[in-house]
């Protein structure tokens, strides 16, 4: 049966948008009531910005055999341990006869500040699947297959994502790939490297301008690692789950 990829691109442009109305919306919110967080924390605090992606998910999961899979949502019912720490937070947790079929982060990132939180971004996302798969390996999860780990992140498209930028490392020379990449390069190499390590399953980044708000409008770096390939992935990990277990 072939695999059903739900209108990806149209469910992902509605999700941009939303993101963009929703970070928009927290900030005219905390204008209003006076209690505004510095920068840009005024957008993100409020959460829920990659509600829409939520939502592709949960209808890929649909169309491709788990109808009946639980798809958890809510901070309280997100947690899996983990082997390093006692558990972690994860963004959507997908089980199904008790089974750990998916995990999943989502996380986005936009301007000013690109550099430290590539920094910060890069760190929790290795360190959150180094965790993850010791913790499987040790059968945190029971004896089961391998289940899908995904992360997908959203960048802003701007200046001072798209810039080069200069690697200062003055005892060792840095790997070529890295030399004036600018963070949406060093994002995208990021992400192929997190899936030929085998942290993650699939890893997609997704730019967008702020104007986006009213178009949904993005765009990608790579094949390896674009939003075509993350829901392709998830719906092939979800067809095989659903034939294993009825």
């Amino acid at each position: 049966m072939a695999l059903d990829l739900v209108d990806y691109d149209v469910k992902a442009r509605e999700a941009v948008q939303a993101f963009w109305r929703n970070r928009n919306a927290a900030r005219q919110r905390q204008i209003e009531s006076g209690n505004v967080d510095q920068g840009e924390r005024a957008g993100v605090t409020a959460g829920k910005n990659m509600d829409g992606f939520i939502a592709l998910i949960r209808d890929l999961i649909y169309a491709n055999g788990l109808s009946q899979a639980e798809i958890h949502q809510k901070k309280t019912v997100l947690t899996l341990p983990g082997f390093f720490r006692p558990t972690k937070l994860w963004d959507l947790i997908v089980m199904y006869k008790g089974e750990l079929v998916a995990a999943i982060e989502l996380k986005s990132q936009v301007g000013p500040s690109f550099g430290n939180n590539f920094n910060n971004r890069t760190e929790e996302a290795i360190g959150t699947a180094h965790d993850f798969w010791t913790a499987y390996r040790e059968g945190a999860f029971g004896d089961q297959p391998r289940p899908f780990v995904g992360w997908l992140i959203l960048v802003e498209d701007a200046p001072g994502s798209r810039s080069e930028v200069y690697c200062a490392s003055p005892h060792f020379p840095v790997f070529r790939e890295f030399e004036n990449a600018s963070y949406l390069k060093r994002y995208d190499i990021l992400c192929r490297k997190l899936v030929k390590e085998q942290l993650y399953t699939t890893a997609s980044v997704i730019i967008s301008p702020r104007e986006a708000v009213n178009s949904g409008d993005y765009t990608q770096i790579s094949d390896m690692t674009n939003i075509r390939a993350f829901v392709s992935s998830l719906a092939g990990h979800i067809a095989t789950t659903a034939a294993r277990l009825g």
